[in-house]
């Protein structure tokens, strides 16, 4: 006895079939490749600016963060991290700053508040940064407190971010 289809109907041909299934095969391979993709480069990005906010946190710290007895160590903390005119700039001031530091006694401890950034891609970003600071020297034996905002321009340089300029800002 032959099989009735229903009116209408027709069996399904093999080869059809095959080929729907190798293209819903294509479709989610090629979905899952994107999605993969996709979400790799969301988290380079996100390590990216987890770097830059570190780097630009820790630079921030260092340069607030300056004590007349370890003014060599403090002074080499903020040049192991800078790069470009703010190192060339560092560097040239290093011997009247220990001067002037020594000479007035001067501890600043340094906390960074808050960072956030602005622009980053690949190879640059700019970066602001609350922070406040301890400061005694002979002028002010008791101590005062002082809330620096700064701006950091950092460039990747062989693996690591480096701050190349910092300004004060409003």
């Amino acid at each position: 006895m032959a099989a009735r289809w229903p009116h209408g109907m027709r069996p399904v041909r093999s080869g059809a079939m095959t080929a729907g299934l190798v293209a819903a095969t294509v479709i989610t391979t090629a979905v899952t490749l994107w999605l993969t993709f996709g979400l790799y480069e969301q988290r380079e990005a996100d390590q990216r600016r987890q770097g830059i906010l570190a780097a630009a946190r820790q630079s921030a710290l260092n340069f607030t963060s300056l004590d007349y007895r370890h003014y060599d160590r403090d002074s080499a903390n903020v040049l192991a991290g800078a790069t470009g005119d703010f190192k060339k700039q560092f560097t040239a001031q290093t011997e009247q700053l220990t001067k002037l530091v020594a000479q007035n006694k001067s501890v600043s401890e340094g906390q960074v508040l808050e960072a956030g950034i602005v622009r980053s891609d690949e190879k640059s970003a700019r970066v602001l940064v609350v922070a406040d600071s301890r400061v005694t020297n002979t002028a002010v034996p008791e101590g005062e407190a002082r809330t620096y905002r700064l701006q950091l321009d950092l460039v990747h340089k062989e693996g690591r971010w480096l701050t190349s300029d910092v300004e004060f800002v409003g």
